[in-house]
């Protein structure tokens, strides 16, 4: 993978760890030369992936709105900072950028996005891996639910499976650099048995 978008907080939450997982994936995309697309903000776990991976003289590409560029939050030091006129005009922009999705913890945009890019592969408009970071079990309600789902027939299991969890950055880019698409017959079945 080139370049992978990764969704997460404005808020840094209250607990250290998320940060320092943050931290963590940032390095491992300097490492690996991976180009980093984000919300393009300064605060929270945005910020903290960002410069990250600028200290390390990264790639580091910014799609921001134009409501938040002009509440301040816009990253400064970021080179490559796309502003585009609304939100939903900001997801189509970075899933023509990237190869990959990967999610950290987040509020509700930040499932927003997750839940986007998950429908984007159940319709096969796209076949990129959807990575979840699942980091001192923030997500676990959220997959909980997603078996809930499957278990009353709103999810099909195979669509299920598109959701690539780690508890670890090198598990979970392990998964998503090994991910197949799932084949399908028929986008949606009238009836799920």
């Amino acid at each position: 993978m080139k370049k992978v978008v990764v969704f997460c907080g404005s808020s840094l939450g209250f607990n250290p760890i998320y940060k320092e997982a943050a931290i963590e994936l940032a390095n491992y995309f300097a490492k690996n030369n991976i180009g980093l697309v984000y919300g393009g903000g300064k605060v929270g776990m945005m910020g903290i992936l960002a410069d990250t991976v600028l200290e390390q003289k990264g790639e580091v590409i910014g799609v921001i709105p134009k409501l938040l560029e002009k509440e301040e939050v816009v990253h400064a030091g970021v080179e490559e900072m796309i502003v585009c006129k609304k939100m939903s005009e900001r997801k189509v922009i970075m899933s023509k950028l990237i190869d990959g999705y990967i999610t950290l913890p987040g509020g509700f945009g930040t499932l927003d996005e997750l839940f986007e890019a998950l429908t984007l592969n159940q319709l096969h408009i796209e076949q990129k891996p959807v990575g979840l970071l699942n980091v001192n079990g923030f997500f676990d309600a959220v997959l909980l639910q997603l078996d809930k789902m499957v278990e009353e027939g709103y999810l099909k299991p195979t669509n299920r499976k598109m959701l690539l969890v780690g508890t670890s950055v090198e598990d979970l880019m392990q998964k998503m650099n090994n991910y197949k698409a799932p084949k399908i017959d028929h986008v949606i079945n009238k009836v799920i048995r």
